[in-house]
């Protein structure tokens, strides 16, 4: 499984979304910090759910990376996230 493949089901499990994007920003960092050869190393993720209505936007954030889960989260470099209700 991609790491793009791994985001979509941890967020879909965990937020059931109304809108999930995912695009793989990988090659736009080629020669930068972190980048790693064949890609899926910089993301932007945009996702939007009901279960964010109530929450601010670091516990957003805060959810997001606990819902990816510390091991998935090691793997990427960079996460870039746009967060709604």
């Amino acid at each position: 499984m991609t790491v793009t493949e791994e985001i979509r089901a941890r967020l879909t499990a965990a937020f059931a979304p109304a809108e999930l994007e995912i695009v793989d920003e990988s090659e736009r960092h080629r020669g930068h910090a972190g980048y790693r050869e064949g890609g899926e190393s910089h993301f932007r993720v945009t996702l939007r759910a009901p279960a964010f209505a109530a929450m601010g936007r670091v516990e957003r954030h805060r959810a997001v990376h606990a819902a990816l889960g510390a091991d998935l989260v090691g793997r990427i470099h960079a996460l870039a996230l746009d967060i709604g209700a």
